[in-house]
């Protein structure tokens, strides 16, 4: 059993990890617009989805979950989804409108979880789609930049980062509806008495951890320990 008071650890090895990661944000910025070194920014960004699976096993071998894990994972994710879109969308390698409708899925989203923390919900849980969702994205960008050159191998790379970011926007934006659900959900729910912390679907966070889980189509299931994803 968990320390109840470990949930509002900061310094631990998963979030150490993941500050890492944030700080590797900017870098990949930019090298995808100052010195168009794509080399280097797809090893960035590989760098970054190794630590974020690598802070996912951690948090679980060291049971290091933590409420600022819980919400710092994600982000970084999602900053790193912003910013090559972004790159991408200014040198002209994705089309301005798939930008828009990702970036606008992002704020949407950004508005629920603050109406839900001003109630006293957590983050949203974490669905196994979602995580899919951005990984798609995460493995179609370096793709999607390889396939710029004029070699074999460009011409290889093209169509898989054409079929990945296809994938990737049609899960990206319905797990977006998912999590939307799991707003209204939470909107018919009780506000949580003092003292209790509730995740975005309405359920009770326990040691740092949601006590239900969402499976793949985004209902709860329970029991499934869950932490940072």
């Amino acid at each position: 059993m968990a320390d109840p008071s470990s949930a509002d650890r900061v310094l631990t090895v998963p979030n150490a990890l993941s500050l890492l990661r944030l700080l590797g944000v900017p870098l990949f910025l930019y090298l995808l617009l100052g010195p168009h070194a794509d080399g280097w920014a797809i090893v960035v960004l590989a760098v970054g989805g190794f630590t974020d699976w690598l802070d996912g096993k951690l948090a679980r071998l060291l049971n290091q979950y933590s409420r600022l894990g819980a919400l710092l994972d994600p982000a970084v994710d999602r900053l790193y989804i912003l910013a090559a879109l972004v790159a991408l969308g200014v040198r002209e390698v994705v089309p301005w409108w798939a930008v828009i409708v990702l970036v606008a899925r992002d704020l949407v989203l950004g508005v629920c979880l603050a109406i839900l923390r001003r109630r006293g919900y957590g983050p949203f849980v974490v669905t196994y789609l979602g995580k899919a969702a951005t990984f798609q994205l995460l493995y179609a960008f370096p793709l999607l930049l390889l396939g710029q050159g004029h070699n074999w191998f460009a011409d290889l790379a093209r169509p898989f980062g054409y079929a990945f970011a296809g994938w990737g926007v049609a899960l990206y934006l319905w797990t977006g509806l998912l999590y939307l659900a799991q707003f209204v959900a939470a909107m018919r729910t009780p506000a949580p008495v003092p003292g209790e912390i509730r995740d975005g679907a309405g359920a009770e966070i326990v040691d740092g951890a949601p006590a239900d889980a969402a499976d793949g189509s985004g209902s709860v299931r329970n029991p499934r320990p869950a932490g940072p994803a």
